[in-house]
This record gives C-alpha cells, structure tokens and sequence, in this order.
C-alpha cells in the first residue's frame, strides 16, 4: 500500500493523468488469467511464458509485456493465447495442443528453458512442428560451456547469443529495409533506442535462417573479440528459422525496454512472428495490434524497495513517452 500511494502522488506529479488512472495500480497483476486453457480444437493455441522479475523499473517487464501480447493476440480471430508466468507453467501440461511457444525471460545459464529437464520435455512439441519463439534475454544460451545445449538449439532457434561472442550494447538500431516475409507483413522501417543483441552464433551458413531486423551498429559497441572483426557491418537483430523437422522458430534480440511495445512496428512484427511460427496466414497488411498506450502503464513487476527519486524518475520517463505514442497514435489515425 505504501508503493501504491507513492505511486499516486507520481501520478498526479506527471501531470496531465486522467482521474481514473489514480485508481489503478500499476503492479496489480491479478486480472491477467493464468494457465486457462482450451478444448476447442478449432482455436489456435499459443502459449506466452513471461520470466520473472528482473531489473529495474521499466526494464525486463516480462509478465507486462507478455500481457500485452496476450491482448494482443487476441484480436486474431480463431487464437487461443494462453500466459505462463515465472518462466515456467506450474502444470507443463499446458503445452499440450499448443500450435506455438513463446519464451521471454531471463536466459543464460539460469535459462528456465535449460533447467529440470525441461529440454527433453520440450522436444516431443517441436517434434511435431510446434513453433518456438523466444525474445530478448531467452535468446542467450550457455552453449559455449554445454554442447549438447548449443546443438539442440541451433536445432530449435537457428542462432542464439552466446556470451563473449555475442554483445548486448543499447544502440539506436535504424532498421532501414526489411525483407518480403510472412512475419514484415504491415510493418515498417523503424528505428528505436533498445538493447539490441547482435553477432548471433548461427547454423553453418545460415541453414534455414532468414535475417529480418538488420541495422549497423555504432563501431564503439562492438566490445568482443569476435564483433570487433567486423567494424561497420550490418548485424541481425531477428531472425525466422524454418526447421528440419518443419516446424518454424523466431528469435528477436528487442524487449528491454517496455515502452518499445508502444511501438506498432515493433510489437507487429513479434505478433505477426507468432502466428507465422504457430503455421497460421498472416494477413496482409498484417496482424492486427490497437494498443492503448495506457496500457504501457499496467501489469508492471514491482521491483523493490527503490528510492524515490529512482521510481519517480523512471515513472516520469514512462509517462512522458506514453504521451508521445497517444499523439503518434493520433497522427497515424489522422492518416489513414
């Protein structure tokens, strides 16, 4: 309650707030449903685990942005999203008829996906052509210590980052063409500020990978060994892979920072990868993805005990980029 009251007065301090707002809690997370499922065999099921908490505020959002592509994916008629939280289902049955599975957490060596056994769990679903989508940090795999891990996920994701091959640098990625794909349907060139992954560990000459996200890196971020081989290359932010076993996998190094959601090219292009990967038609002018900027603002991780000038300069931050997406919003209706 004391967060929650500190949390009003940031509000009210952010200026311009609507008096309904004052009532939400931004770290009320109980109206997003958990692990329902389905026994129509009509609808499409997709199954979004969002990892735990992790950094600051506005950073990592998991559970937050992973709500928001539950709502989102909703407005495809005939799909079934089903959320997952804190990186793994408490009843893994739950993947059971699912058409696509999509990771967004922590990876590395506490990768949820690498623990328990939950490898050999998994591959009877991409056996049988289930997509696999992961995003930001579930890209990042222990492979250079464990080549068992690093073979099956080339087999699964098609490339992965593997530390001290790979960098993770916040750079403006300015994404200036994008290629004819299911997944770019309706999405434009973009550019925006992210922890954007790159110098991926990919399949002998990319096998079955299809680079989507391209855009050159300022050279000073490049502080590997390897990345600094190349100065001024152009690099892969995300990828498609058609598998062997003919299933379809999406890997996309963005997601740090929650208010990229409020991007509508970048939360289309994950939207439209999901039901690529979960073998679904993309429309053509591609998926379709309203947000609410306000929504930005909800279902967030609370993240302990930070100051507050911390929190306040965070929430700040936030509310004045969600104001600059509602007056882009309105722009883009105005031109359509």
């Amino acid at each position: 309650m004391r967060c929650f009251a500190l949390l009003c007065v940031l509000l009210v301090l952010a200026g311009g707030v609507r008096a309904a707002d004052e009532d939400v809690d931004p770290f009320d997370q109980s109206q997003v449903p958990l692990e329902v499922d389905t026994t129509d065999p009509k609808l499409t099921k997709i199954v979004l685990v969002a990892g735990q908490r992790s950094h600051g505020p506005g950073d990592h959002e998991f559970f937050a942005g992973t709500a928001l592509l539950f709502n989102l994916l909703k407005q495809t008629p005939g799909v079934f999203p089903v959320m997952v939280r804190d990186g793994w289902p408490k009843d893994p049955k739950i993947f059971e008829g699912a058409k696509a599975i999509f990771f967004y957490m922590d990876g590395g060596g506490g990768h949820p996906v690498i623990q328990k056994g939950r490898m050999e769990l998994l591959q009877p679903y991409l056996d049988k052509g289930v997509g696999f989508v992961c995003a930001h940090y579930a890209v990042e795999y222990p492979g250079e210590k464990n080549a068992e891990v690093k073979a099956k996920i080339l087999a699964w994701l098609g490339g992965y980052y593997e530390t001290g091959w790979s960098i993770n640098p916040h750079w403006d990625a300015d994404v200036k063409m994008l290629p004819e794909h299911a997944v770019t349907r309706g999405v434009k060139p973009f550019k925006t500020n992210d922890e954007w992954y790159y110098n991926m560990r990919w399949p002998d000459e990319l096998k079955g990978v299809t680079p989507i996200l391209k855009a050159t890196p300022p050279d000073k971020t490049r502080g590997t060994t390897e990345t600094k081989k190349n100065p001024g290359r152009e690099e892969v932010m995300a990828w498609t892979f058609d598998r062997a076993d003919g299933g379809r996998s999406f890997g996309f190094t963005g997601g740090h920072k929650h208010t990229n959601w409020g991007n509508e090219n970048f939360r289309r292009l994950v939207v439209n990868a999901l039901l690529w990967s979960a073998k679904l038609e993309v429309p053509a002018e591609g998926a379709r993805c309203e947000l609410n900027p306000a929504d930005l603002t909800k279902n967030l991780d609370f993240k302990g005990d930070a100051t507050m000038a911390r929190l306040r300069e965070k929430f700040l931050a936030m509310k004045k980029r969600v104001a600059e997406l509602e007056m882009e919003n309105a722009e883009l209706k105005k031109g359509k």
